[in-house]
């Protein structure tokens, strides 16, 4: 597991590429689809994270939330200080808070 630092840009440097990701869909444990992050310009860095996330924790529960939000760093503050700005950011404040966990489904290209 990687140990983020201050700076996205750098801890994105330290995922698991995503090359022949198509998109990450999550879902609740009911199979309903909540949000899909597709593979496309502005959508990359949060995808990275969260296939990163599943192959760390296997789902989307309070740890990887937590996880998640170490390794947005700077943009986590940008996010917590401007609600709706970043919705990939502001789904694992909503875990982290509400509890009930997401299934993350990875959709090969």
């Amino acid at each position: 597991m990687i140990r983020p630092g201050a700076s996205f840009k750098d801890n994105l440097q330290a995922l698991p590429p995503i090359d022949g990701l198509a998109r990450i869909e999550l879902k609740t444990a009911t199979g309903e689809l909540i949000a899909s992050i597709a593979n496309e310009p502005g959508k990359q860095g949060s995808l990275a994270v969260y296939q990163y996330l599943h192959q760390q924790f296997g789902r989307l529960d309070r740890a990887a939330a937590q996880h998640g939000l170490e390794i947005f760093a700077e943009h986590t503050a940008d996010a917590r200080n401007r609600p709706g700005a970043h919705p990939n950011i502001d789904r694992l404040f909503a875990v982290l808070s509400e509890g009930p966990g997401l299934e993350i489904e990875l959709i090969r290209a």
